[in-house]
């Protein structure tokens, strides 16, 4: 009986340091398959042409012409739009007709001349690039203490974001307001400086 308990006992024990050994080795395989895996080599990251990633088959096939007249008050802003010639493309003449709104018009030396200008926007398909030029039509005529188009537009628009903001407020139980999103524009790339900058 005592011989049957040793062997038992001799068994038990083999058994126990060989499932000991085993688990210590299933614990320990990651950490020594992570020692024996090679760092990976550091690669240059792949340069990309932003002005290249457009589609050209977006842009208008045609060339576009847009006219509009306007006129300036005494900071050279664009107060109003008088008329407009469209070219019947309806992104092109929104685009062109925000420029309008958003123009200042002065001459080389930083001089406003008071009056009513023309407008011109031309796209070129084969460059994809729109010119803008200006001709004084009418010297005189304007208010020189209107406000410009953009600003006015901008107050109008406050004035309605807060109509509705009170709105909601007055629809809703009081919440924790969320805090607002911050850029800092120290810390935004500068697009011409990344594309020209010496690859490595």
């Amino acid at each position: 009986m005592r011989a049957l308990r040793r062997r038992v006992r001799s068994a038990v024990a083999k058994l126990m340091r060989r499932i000991g050994v085993t688990a210590a080795l299933v614990l320990l395989w990651p950490a020594v398959a992570f020692a024996a895996t090679p760092a990976p080599a550091p690669t240059t990251p792949q340069r990309i042409d932003v002005q290249t990633l457009q589609p050209r088959s977006i842009f208008p096939k045609k060339p576009l012409h847009s006219e509009f007249t306007v006129e300036v008050n005494r900071l050279g802003q664009v107060t109003r739009v008088r008329t407009v010639k469209p070219s019947h493309d309806p992104l092109f003449d929104a685009h062109t007709y925000g420029n309008a709104l958003q123009a200042f018009i002065r001459t080389t030396d930083g001089h406003v001349v008071l009056g009513t200008y023309r407008l011109t926007y031309d796209y070129d398909p084969v460059t994809l690039r729109v010119r803008r030029d200006v001709a004084l039509v009418r010297v005189g005529g304007v208010n020189p203490n209107a406000k410009g188009a953009a600003t006015e537009m901008i107050e109008i628009a406050r004035r309605n974001g807060a109509k509705l903001h009170a709105a909601q407020a007055s629809r809703t139980p009081a919440a924790a307001p969320s805090p607002a999103a911050t850029i800092n524009p120290r810390r935004m790339p500068d697009l011409p400086q990344i594309m020209h900058s010496p690859s490595h």
